[in-house]
């Protein structure tokens, strides 16, 4: 299994990115896919989910500002980032679960400039 990242950079304020993760090795179609972010210092969170179906789940700090969408045909997942806060620098992982087990990609890292 490989869930591949990428997309992260320096952000300026305010500014806008697009994360991408790319699977392979596992039925893409049957996965809860998930991005999750870690901090320096701190744990790793949840940033979004989307379910096979399409069905979403925000983090309420990044609700209205983050997107999160999917390609089951691609095999790709993907994070829209809109007005990105200095405080949201932080390692971005790309999540693959179903019932029994879960996957983790290498990260990509994404720094707000202040």
């Amino acid at each position: 299994v490989q869930l591949v990242e990428s997309g992260g950079g320096l952000v300026q304020p305010g500014g806008s990115l697009r994360l991408s993760c790319a699977a392979s090795g596992i039925i893409f179609s049957v996965y809860v896919m998930g991005w999750y972010r870690q901090a320096p210092g701190k744990q790793r969170e949840l940033v979004a989910t989307i379910t096979s179906g399409g069905f979403t789940n925000y983090a309420a700090s990044v609700e209205g500002r983050f997107t999160i969408s999917r390609d089951n045909t691609e095999n790709t997942v993907s994070l829209r980032v809109n007005s990105l806060k200095p405080e949201e620098t932080a390692v971005y992982y790309c999540n693959a679960r179903d019932s029994n087990t879960g996957y983790w990609g290498q990260g990509t890292q994404v720094a707000g400039s202040s």
